[in-house]
């Protein structure tokens, strides 16, 4: 990278780094629960080995395409900004069912929603959007 390329790279506002880090962090966490039941599938009941694999890798995959486009974010490519915010927006259901199991996850549900809520907001802001689609002369 040259003086001039960084000189030309725009400053990345607050809020697309804010809607890139919880979209990057929902996707490690869905990676992390992917692996984790793949490994304990491996290292558990034999009886659901084939389920726990299948459905890790099927959470592992799910949380790359959040990683992916948190990255794209990051890099100022417009493509990462529709699953960013389809990634947040699934939130939102996920925190209202957890919100009907009660106790400690009424509390996670509201994290979650918070979440959803914030990255969804800072995504779709004006500055965020000006920014990412931007003509190429600019």
């Amino acid at each position: 990278m040259t003086a001039e390329t960084i000189a030309q790279t725009p400053a990345r506002p607050t809020l697309l780094l804010l809607g890139a880090a919880i979209t990057a962090l929902e996707g490690a966490a869905l990676a992390g629960w992917g692996s984790y039941d793949m490994i304990s599938g491996l290292t558990g009941d034999s009886a659901a080995l084939g389920r726990s694999e299948a459905g890790g890798l099927v959470l592992l995959l799910m949380g790359l395409f959040p990683l992916l486009a948190g990255w794209a974010l990051l890099r100022l490519r417009r493509w990462g900004r529709s699953p960013a915010v389809l990634t947040n927006s699934i939130c939102l259901p996920v925190a209202y069912y957890m919100w009907q199991g009660g106790g400690a996850m009424k509390g996670v549900a509201v994290v979650v929603a918070l979440l959803g809520l914030v990255a969804i907001g800072s995504l779709l802001n004006p500055k965020v959007t000006a920014l990412l689609y931007r003509s190429q002369g600019d």
